[in-house]
């Protein structure tokens, strides 16, 4: 018996004795399956020829990826607070190197995650560390490959990661009905950061964002529901922003640039 992992996406799933039949969340038309049709790895044979990366990014905030690049090249965030550690998103690899790494920076304490593109290895994740909670939006439980204890669905727009981190989870919708992104007010250097995965992407020019429903199949989003996602942002203040990939940072002026990236993208599909 297995926990086989899909390779377009990197989503863990329940424990089989043969690889599923499809992955729901590259079926769905927000991602894709690709040319080489459906693949599947384990966690054994993923760790042979690769591993995590792990480097720091700011004071209190390190980035873990996989290299070679696996499945969509995901970036896991950990977040360092006086009340414990929060992993923000995730990847499908954790091996002892990587827990070694992560409890070196004070272990963990908590995981979340923006939406079923980040789902990966969080599973395994929690489990690597005693059994942490990984918060999910209630609005996204249909998209979860892999159930555990551990896994905890809130509700609601916001929510608080760990009591007195002054982490906030945030409800943005729009890439899925749960998607969320996360504001950290002692990032950069005290001026705020927020965590985006892709709700809000880093786009080439990095004084811009944008906002798609389906990034690889390029289809845009509404403009009702980018609308919402600039509104449900609009009280926390951050002059950085981070997106879900090694190099994805709007450095300053971050709050401005979402506005302003807003109100360019809804004068484009508004003509």
């Amino acid at each position: 018996m297995e926990h086989y992992i899909c390779v377009p996406c990197g989503a863990q799933f329940a424990e089989s004795a043969e690889p599923p039949p499809a992955c729901p969340i590259c079926a769905d038309e927000r991602q894709y399956v690709g040319p080489k049709g459906q693949r599947w790895t384990t966690l054994d044979e993923l760790c042979r020829d690769h591993r995590n990366a792990v480097r720091p990014i700011e004071d209190g905030l390190t980035g873990i990826a996989t290299e070679p690049a696996f499945a969509i090249g995901q970036q896991a965030h950990l977040i360092e607070t006086p009340v414990g550690n929060v992993l923000w998103n995730c990847v499908s690899l954790i091996d002892a190197a990587t827990v070694a790494a992560v409890e070196q920076r004070g272990g963990l304490a908590a995981m979340a995650v923006s939406h079923p593109h980040f789902f990966t290895g969080v599973a395994e994740w929690s489990r690597a560390f005693g059994g942490v909670p990984v918060l999910l939006h209630a609005d996204d439980q249909e998209w979860v490959t892999r159930p555990d204890a551990a896994i905890r669905f809130w509700e609601g727009e916001t929510a608080e990661v760990l009591p007195n981190s002054g982490l906030t989870l945030v409800r943005c919708g729009g890439h899925f009905p749960g998607s969320c992104v996360l504001h950290w007010p002692g990032g950069a250097g005290g001026t705020g950061a927020l965590l985006t995965g892709d709700t809000i992407t880093v786009v080439a020019d990095r004084r811009w964002v944008s906002f798609m429903e389906s990034y690889p199949n390029l289809i845009p989003l509404g403009a009702d529901a980018v609308r919402r996602i600039v509104a449900a942002v609009a009280p926390f203040r951050f002059d950085r922003l981070y997106g879900g990939w090694d190099g994805s940072v709007v450095a300053t002026d971050a709050e401005a640039a979402v506005r302003r990236s807003a109100e360019r993208y809804l004068g484009r599909i508004e003509r």
